[in-house]
């Protein structure tokens, strides 16, 4: 049976017991999400910069990232200035990527294809 796409998996919770991805397992995750937009920094967290054709637009992804991290409660930091929104992403409890974030990555993605691209 074929692996469910990124953006269509549960976000399951981790548990303290749970240690951060590393090697292959991380990789492979890595290819389930825009590798114009997120990169695997250290190992340690995503960091994804999306781009807007204006501040609306900006303030608007913003807003529905912030329902889907409630939704999902698994927080993301955001940066948002005028036509860009900058995400960071790990997982707290173990300090370090589980496969929850590479599925709230995939997610934003989504989100963003509902946007004009950036100038």
């Amino acid at each position: 049976m074929a692996e469910p796409e990124l953006a269509e998996r549960e976000c399951v919770a981790c548990t303290s017991d749970d240690d951060p991805l590393t090697g292959a397992e991380l990789a492979e995750l890595a290819e389930g999400i825009d590798g114009d937009v997120w990169d695997v920094v250290d190992d340690h967290h995503l960091e994804g910069t999306y781009e807007f054709a204006d501040f609306r637009d900006a303030l608007e992804f913003t807003y529905e990232v912030g329902e889907l991290a409630e939704a999902e409660w698994h927080h993301p930091d955001i940066h948002l200035s005028y036509g860009e929104v900058v995400v960071e992403m790990w997982t707290h409890k173990i300090d370090g990527l589980f496969e929850t974030d590479f599925v709230m990555a995939a997610r934003m993605d989504r989100i963003h294809d509902d946007y004009e691209p950036g100038k």
